[in-house]
């Protein structure tokens, strides 16, 4: 959901014939309701940064330590509240660094714009220090890829890639030449074609409701059904009430891939938790047995976690047309909004009289639940983690916000660790990257001072970008973060010996004192 602060710059310079390109394209992310900007310095962006400088009571700059944990602060922070998140590279390495992060936004839907800078717009091409073809390097995982031109340009270029990384859910990249940056508007000579204020910064999330014929159809199909399950994924948080009452109109289970985690709370009487091998037994049965199925907001990769192709008829909702159909043989699908669609489908169910399979569903997770509390509660030494999950599960606030890491700790996140209340959750879904979990929790802290965050993490996770504590340590940030540490990257030792019967290779870490390293910080 777009929640721009409705703010307008007060009184910007870039009104002025005097701003310059930096200070026109600062002051327009402040009427886009961007109040945050994750970055690091650099000569390269010294105008934007002397921008950002000037306008610090409107717009917060944060400090990162390295330019990767910029892009997924700004990728958590879309994640998590719906809104823009911009990050701020320098020239050649700086703006480099930061394609791991864009890449985890680009794979999970979340709107980031990614500013970089450039060498002189007159020497490109000519082996200037840390020159880099960027509009060639980010073509690939940004949906919009322009160079500023000059300070004619800025104002439309700002307008257009806020429009577009929203629209698409995606990243758009500008990458701005340093000495552009410092051009005044009248210094810019505009091309005849180029209109003063063509361009304007409204902007409006679509929701989108399919053709009633073809709800009719999809709701033909459902109410056919005996033994529905509904896959509810990321595209489907903030429908809850929806997701529930389509789960009790048609007696089918919810399952939550991992990032649709928090669609329903897991003690909902209808979900029976994740899937895959993460996932639940209730659920991989579930979409086992079932003769029905309704996909809502997800790509869930895994396909042999689907019932067979043919073995169920299939309903999928999303808003991308392109996804439909994708990992199963859909027999209506219905491009639009998740929820929008959802309210207009709920009146075309009938309820259902047999409830055997949603009782059934039921019975299973309760016992799942209970071999979950045993694990969590064992008394054995040494610790197990997923005891220490389980003891963090009850001390997380209704409203928290949990961030977690890929390897061994997301199993530890995704079975030991239940949503309730308006708690978030999010990883890195489908680019799978370690690293992200402490960035993430900085940007839910930043964006929401008053909520508990946390990020549950593993050893080797947490290291590759552990100097980012010390900036949340800087800022003030009362974060909570917690590591398992096994001194192994436990995942992919598993995976060596499991997958090819390979022995472990690689994989040991060398132990670090992380209490010592946080009272240094």
């Amino acid at each position: 959901m777009w929640k721009g602060n409705g703010k307008k710059a007060e009184k910007k310079q870039s009104e002025d014939k005097k701003a310059t390109a930096a200070e026109v394209m600062v002051d327009r992310l402040i009427d886009w309701g961007v109040s945050v900007v994750f970055g690091l310095p650099g000569d390269g962006i010294n105008g934007l940064m002397e921008a950002l400088r000037k306008r610090q009571e409107q717009i917060r700059f944060i400090q990162v330590r390295h330019e990767e944990a910029a892009a997924f602060m700004a990728c958590g922070y879309a994640k998590f509240t719906g809104r823009l998140g911009v990050c701020l590279a320098t020239s050649g390495p700086g703006a480099i660094h930061l394609l791991n992060g864009l890449y985890d936004a680009k794979l999970d839907g979340a709107p980031v714009l990614a500013i970089t800078g450039q060498t002189y717009h007159d020497l490109l091409g000519m082996h200037y220090q840390q020159e880099v073809d960027l509009l060639s390097l980010f073509k690939d995982v940004a949906v919009f890829d322009q160079q500023l031109m000059g300070a004619g340009h800025a104002r439309s270029l700002v307008d257009a890639a806020c429009r577009a990384a929203l629209s698409a859910k995606g990243v758009a990249h500008v990458t701005c030449p340093v000495d552009l940056q410092e051009q005044e508007v009248e210094e810019d000579e505009r091309s005849k074609k180029n209109v003063p204020g063509h361009t304007s910064e409204a902007w409006t999330p679509p929701i989108v409701v399919p053709r009633a014929t073809d709800l009719q159809r999809a709701a033909h199909l459902l109410n056919a059904g005996e033994k529905t399950v509904i896959l509810a994924g990321q595209g489907a948080i903030g429908a809850r009430e929806e997701l529930e009452r389509l789960a009790e109109l048609m007696a089918a289970p919810i399952v939550k891939p991992l990032l649709g985690k928090a669609t329903v709370p897991d003690e909902s009487p209808y979900t029976t938790g994740g899937i895959g091998l993460l996932g639940t037994l209730p659920s991989e049965l579930a979409m086992e047995e079932c003769d029905s199925i309704l996909i809502v907001g997800s790509s869930f990769p895994y396909m042999e976690f689907y019932p067979k192709p043919g073995a169920a008829m299939a309903v999928q909702i999303d808003r991308d047309p392109s996804r439909i159909g994708l990992r199963y043989p859909v027999d209506v699908g219905l491009a639009g909004d998740a929820k929008a669609t959802l309210q207009a489908l709920v009146p075309l169910i009938v309820r259902r009289r047999a409830r055997g399979f949603l009782s059934e569903s039921q019975k299973r997770m309760k016992e799942w639940r209970g071999l979950m509390r045993d694990r969590g509660t064992r008394k054995d030494t040494p610790i197990k983690p997923e005891v220490i999950a389980h003891e963090l599960n009850e001390l997380l606030a209704d409203n928290a916000i949990i961030s977690s890491d890929s390897g061994t700790i997301t199993s530890w996140v995704a079975r030991h660790i239940d949503i309730r209340g308006d708690q978030l959750f999010s990883l890195s879904g489908n680019l799978a990257t370690m690293a992200p979990g402490l960035p993430y929790a900085i940007a839910a802290q930043v964006a929401y001072p008053d909520r508990q965050c946390v990020a549950f993490v593993g050893d080797g996770g947490f290291t590759m970008l552990m100097g980012e504590f010390a900036t949340a340590v800087k800022y003030g940030l009362p974060i909570t973060v917690v590591i398992i540490k096994n001194d192994t990257l436990g995942m992919i030792k598993w995976e060596q010996m499991v997958f090819l019967g390979n022995p472990e290779y690689g994989v040991d870490l060398h132990p670090i004192d992380f209490v010592k390293f946080a009272e240094a910080c």
